[in-house]
Formats: C-alpha cells, sequence, structure tokens
C-alpha cells in the first residue's frame, strides 16, 4: 500500500526510562500539605504611632504622599514607617524588633492597605531579618501576609504572618498582633 508508513514501537528500554524519570519528578519535590506545623513560631506586637504635627519624639510612622481625591479610604496615601515590636501589647516594653517599610491604602471603596516591610531584630534570642508583603485587607478580623526569606537565624525562610488589629485610637494609634508562622526554616 502506497503512501502508508510503518512506524516501529519505541525500544522497551526508552520507555521505561522515561516512565521512571516522570515517576522521580512527581515524587521528587517536598510537599507541604496544610496541616504540616510551621518549624518556627512566634507572636510580635507592632506599634504604629503616626506624627500627628506635635509628636516628633514619640511618632514612629509619617505620611510620605498624602491622598488622593479618588475617594473618601485614603487611596495613593503612603505612609513610612520604622515601629517597635514588643513580646506583649505595651508599648512601653522593650522591643525586641523593628518593622520598617510602607504601606499604602490601594482601594477606593473601602479601607485596604498594601504592606511592604522588614522585621530587624537585634536581641538575645534572635538576630536578622525577614521580609514580610502582601495585602492588609482592613476590614477582616485576620488577614494573612506572605513573609518572603529572611537572613541570620531566620536566613531563607517562607511562611505568614497573620495580623490582627488588637487596638485603635483613631488616626494616632494603632496596635496590631502578628503571628508569624514559618514553614520553610534552614
Amino acid at each position: 500500500m502506497k503512501g502508508f508508513a510503518v512506524k516501529k514501537a519505541p525500544h522497551p528500554t526508552l520507555l521505561l526510562l522515561l516512565l521512571s524519570l516522570l515517576f522521580h519528578m512527581g515524587f521528587s519535590h517536598k510537599k507541604l500539605s496544610r496541616d504540616t506545623a510551621p518549624c518556627k513560631r512566634f507572636v510580635l506586637y507592632y506599634h504604629n504611632v503616626m506624627f500627628n504635627g506635635t509628636n516628633i519624639a514619640n511618632a514612629t510612622a509619617a505620611t510620605a504622599t498624602n491622598a488622593t481625591a479618588l475617594g473618601d479610604y485614603f487611596f495613593g496615601q503612603l505612609i513610612v514607617f520604622d515601629d517597635p515590636m514588643t513580646r506583649d501589647q505595651n508599648l512601653l516594653s522593650p522591643p525586641v524588633a523593628r518593622a520598617q517599610g510602607f504601606f499604602f491604602f490601594d482601594m477606593k471603596t473601602t479601607y485596604n492597605a498594601w504592606f511592604a516591610y522588614t522585621i530587624i531584630f537585634n536581641s538575645t534570642k534572635h538576630k536578622g531579618t525577614l521580609n514580610i508583603m502582601g495585602a492588609d485587607l482592613i476590614a477582616n478580623e485576620t488577614r494573612d501576609l506572605s513573609v518572603l526569606g529572611g537572613t541570620g537565624d531566620f536566613f531563607m525562610a517562607r511562611g505568614v504572618a497573620t495580623i490582627r488589629t488588637e487596638v485603635v485610637e483613631g488616626l494616632d494609634y494603632v496596635l496590631l498582633q502578628m503571628d508569624v508562622k514559618l514553614y520553610e526554616c534552614y
């Protein structure tokens, strides 16, 4: 029959090699399930004291850009901060770390912020940094931000920082609880 090509079946060794490779690729990655316990976990309290024009000695955050005229929810306003972090809710407790970075309000229809900051540890218990970023859906009781890496005791750490608002005193002071759960620790 003209026009028909006869194809040979692949060699059985080649098939076995391909199946073995696919099997190895499928099971060689470490899988993380939701029931995996964190390798490190701790709770810190983040104290944000906004500069109001008269509290220069105590302020830890300031507006870097004003809000736009696009809504009533501070849309476009950028805040830069260097906030103390403590092990308890007391602002006067000795800080175990500092949160340094920024957030901006990024929604026109409700209060919503986007954070990017580094927690800098310099205590007897921990040395190093953790880099955190993500959306802070302020209306939610808890919000999860991504832990994207770190240095020192937290070298290349990955995980989640769950934020909960504890105290709000107008625009002047906000206390946030941060429950940090690291799932990749080296």
